[in-house]
């Protein structure tokens, strides 16, 4: 079979991506043929930092003028890389390399997006305001982009991201839940999933809340919507990550960031991967972020990028 081309955002050259790609090339060059959304100028600072060969084959994106892309992307940047600090130059450097592997997919000369962590204040700092890789392709695409994190032994899919936990309880909307667990179920299939709960013990009928009744009316009509039960709740936040209840459920859907992320990243942190749903284009990451606190250190490790590879390959049709 032909390997699938995977176009590689390389993240903030500031932290670990770009370490990460170099030291797992050569396995995931066995998966599929990587091309890497940067330039040669920054990739000779980055290994020359790392201590470290740029394989031969290490394909880079390089415009050409009867590119589809020559007008339309660009990691032309130059900048001094800085180990572990927040920078706007490294901030917009990571959003172009993005986009560039975006419209790689988009002209069809890639089949998949695998990124590596952007830091939010360096986006930020070069004046962008997006919050991450799912704000962005949920804006550039108009779609309601859903964004899942896991394995193979357990996803979370997030209701809310990164928003403030203040602001969350106000999103907890019948119809809202409904569209959200509809595209899901379009995204993943016929599988069963567990639907938490905002409050804690689920709201105890209303004691602590009444934000659950909206959640169980919405499992209800996508359940009949389907045809058939697949998503179970509104759950105990507090029970759903046990041993017992994850060997009824592989998939869960949490109705904020740490709800969900705090116990995937406690049992699985360096095998899960992030994989946005919804979309036109398949597009998978790392589950970490820019570990600045080690960048350049040659202690990053790449099995969250080999799964994040593997996952996209496993969505190409």
């Amino acid at each position: 079979m032909k390997k699938p081309t995977i176009a590689i955002s390389v993240g903030d050259l500031n932290g670990v991506g770009i370490e990460i790609a170099l030291k797992a090339h050569t396995e995931v060059s066995k998966l599929c043929n990587p091309i890497y959304c940067i330039n040669s100028n920054m990739l000779e600072k980055a290994a020359k930092l790392l201590n470290v060969a740029v394989p031969n084959d290490f394909k880079l994106f390089h415009p050409k003028s009867t590119s589809s892309l020559s007008l339309t992307a660009s990691v032309d940047g130059d900048f001094e890389i800085e180990a572990g600090q927040v920078d706007a130059a490294s901030g917009k450097y990571s959003y172009d390399s993005f986009m560039c592997a975006i419209k790689l997919c988009e002209t069809k000369e890639a089949d998949a997006v695998v990124t590596m962590p952007i830091h939010k204040e360096a986006w930020k700092r070069a004046g962008l305001h997006f919050v991450g890789h799912t704000d962005l392709l949920r804006d550039y695409f108009k779609q309601d982009a859903i964004m899942m994190l896991g394995c193979e032994k357990m996803f979370v899919a997030l209701y809310t991201e990164h928003i403030p936990l203040r602001d969350v309880p106000a999103t907890i909307q019948k119809e809202k839940i409904t569209l959200f667990l509809l595209d899901l179920h379009k995204s993943i299939g016929d599988k069963k999933v567990a639907v938490l709960g905002l409050n804690p013990h689920a709201g105890d009928n209303g004691v602590l809340g009444d934000e659950e009744r909206e959640i169980e009316e919405a499992i209800q009509i996508a359940n009949e919507t389907i045809g058939k039960k697949l998503f179970y709740g509104a759950i105990v936040p507090d029970i759903a990550f046990t041993p017992h209840f994850r060997s009824n459920f592989n998939y869960f859907v949490a109705m904020y960031h740490d709800q969900g992320l705090a116990p995937l990243k406690a049992l699985y942190f360096d095998e899960s991967v992030n994989i946005s749903l919804n979309l036109p284009i398949i597009r998978t990451s790392v589950d970490h972020g820019t570990a600045f606190d080690i960048a350049y250190r040659g202690e990053a490790k790449t099995l969250s990028y080999i799964n994040a590879i593997k996952s996209a390959i496993g969505f190409i049709k």
